[in-house]
């Protein structure tokens, strides 16, 4: 097992990842930025160490500066939880010349997942379905002569794009040109490649997707799929497993593809295969995540297995030692991200100085979080606060764990606003109640 382990990345994660080390007795190690100096993270790490100022691009987005603390501390491995550098295909090469183990895929396999040009045509190559569009990236005549052809509506996405950006969604000819050119430079100035594609959208689907774990041995396994499909702005707001109304057949359908994809890859790791599904119940490949993701709690929960410990000890050369037909879900679980967002203002960021933080508790009630008493929620990073996860039997018993649990929510500060009632009151909506929610439900409120 590795002995030590650089955490490149904060919040919640960098304190999930914390805790899984000293569980498993590895010294951890924390990069953070002079905002974060006084975080949870920092507290819980054996060693911290800053390495840049707030601005994400200075400090956990420096390769130099994030490689430099690992070689200043002597560390084995990086975990770079997600977001950040956790998708960096030049980053994960850099620690592997530096030989200091990369949490993840190797920099090869990350490369041809990240580009969604080459991951569609690989997964077409081994029969995952994909929408109608293109597996190229196209120029802009090209691309809205084969947005008439497929049917509007289409979506423009950036080959390089992820976590709901990089896309627009094209209603019809007239308006083509203009999302063309400007997801395109958004697309060059969020992620430094300007290259896109099309496919067809779908306005109302199911966003499922399928946890796979592989080790350097040839074993894939598949750990159930998660509905992520309650989003806004293409962002996931509650994420439950298993799906919910997906029949069994179905979901080993596309757990089988997943594996099928993994194994083309060469993939090893935890990472993630995303699907729509249609109304009748038809599944489309969109993309891979070759980190963990937000949502990995939920399938911890019905399967009892550790994700974090599983990426080190998949990590450190050790095989699975086990099949898939060892991996069993069992009950429902539900995770709702609790932002310092403002609902009434279109999800505006709330940030502030948290006066008063009283988070859930009780029994199969877990919460991930990195705020406190006095945590200043900064400006500068993503908006979550904590995740609120529950575990019962069945889905209407976890409903209602989760009504609780979010109903215990305290979270006040000057400026400070949190997503806990809206969560509440989509718990409580009878398309949500009843699993008929997709991607557009949000929008539709």
């Amino acid at each position: 097992m590795i002995g030590s382990l650089l955490v490149a990345n904060r919040g919640e994660i960098a304190v999930r990842v914390i805790r899984t080390c000293a569980e498993l007795g590895i010294r951890s190690v924390v990069v953070h930025s002079s905002a974060d100096r006084d975080s949870a993270a920092v507290r819980l790490a054996d060693e911290a160490v800053q390495i840049g100022p707030p601005a994400a691009k200075d400090s956990y987005l420096s390769i130099p500066a994030v490689i430099e603390a690992a070689r200043t501390r002597g560390v084995e491995a990086i975990h770079p939880g997600y977001g950040f550098l956790s998708e960096n295909a030049d980053f994960a090469e850099v620690c592997e010349a530096e030989g200091i183990t990369f949490v993840g895929p190797p920099a090869k396999v990350m490369a041809q997942l990240g580009d969604k040009s080459s991951a569609r045509s690989l997964m077409a190559s081994v029969g995952l379905p994909l929408l109608p569009g293109s597996r190229d990236p196209l120029e802009a005549a090209e691309a809205a002569a084969l947005a008439s052809e497929i049917g509007f509506p289409v979506i423009v996405k950036a080959v390089a794009g992820g976590g709901g950006r990089g896309m627009a969604v094209v209603s019809s000819a007239a308006e083509f040109p203009r999302a063309w050119a400007q997801t395109r430079a958004a697309a060059q100035a969020v992620f430094g490649d300007g290259r896109l594609y099309v496919e067809r959208y779908l306005a109302s689907a199911r966003h499922v997707e399928v946890q796979v774990l592989a080790d350097e041995h040839g074993t894939v396994v598949h750990l159930g799929a998660r509905d992520c499909s309650l989003q806004r702005r293409h962002q996931k707001l509650v994420e439950e497993s298993p799906a919910p109304l997906l029949p069994d057949s179905l979901i080993e359908e596309m757990g089988a593809a997943a594996v099928r994809g993994a194994e083309a890859s060469g993939y090893v790791g935890a990472g993630t295969f995303e699907f729509l599904v249609d109304g009748d119940q038809r599944f489309y490949f969109m993309e891979v995540n070759c980190r963990l993701q937000v949502e990995h709690p939920v399938t911890e929960a019905v399967t009892g297995l550790d994700l974090v410990q599983e990426q080190l000890r998949v990590a450190s050369g050790e095989p699975l030692g086990y099949s898939q037909a060892d991996v069993r879900v069992t009950g429902a679980a539900i995770e709702c991200r609790v932002n310092a967002e403002d609902p009434a203002r279109d999800f505006a960021p709330a940030p502030g100085v948290l006066d008063e933080c009283r988070l859930p508790a009780g029994p199969f009630t877990r919460v991930d979080t990195h705020a406190f008493p006095g945590y200043r929620v900064p400006a500068v990073y993503d908006s979550l606060l904590a995740k609120v996860i529950v575990w019962a039997p069945d889905r209407d018993a976890a409903i209602a764990r989760m009504r609780r649990a979010l109903g215990e929510v305290d979270v006040r500060g000057a400026g400070v606003a949190t997503t806990a009632q809206f969560l509440r009151d989509v718990l409580d909506h009878p398309r949500f109640r009843a699993a008929e929610h997709d991607t557009t439900f949000v929008e539709a409120l």
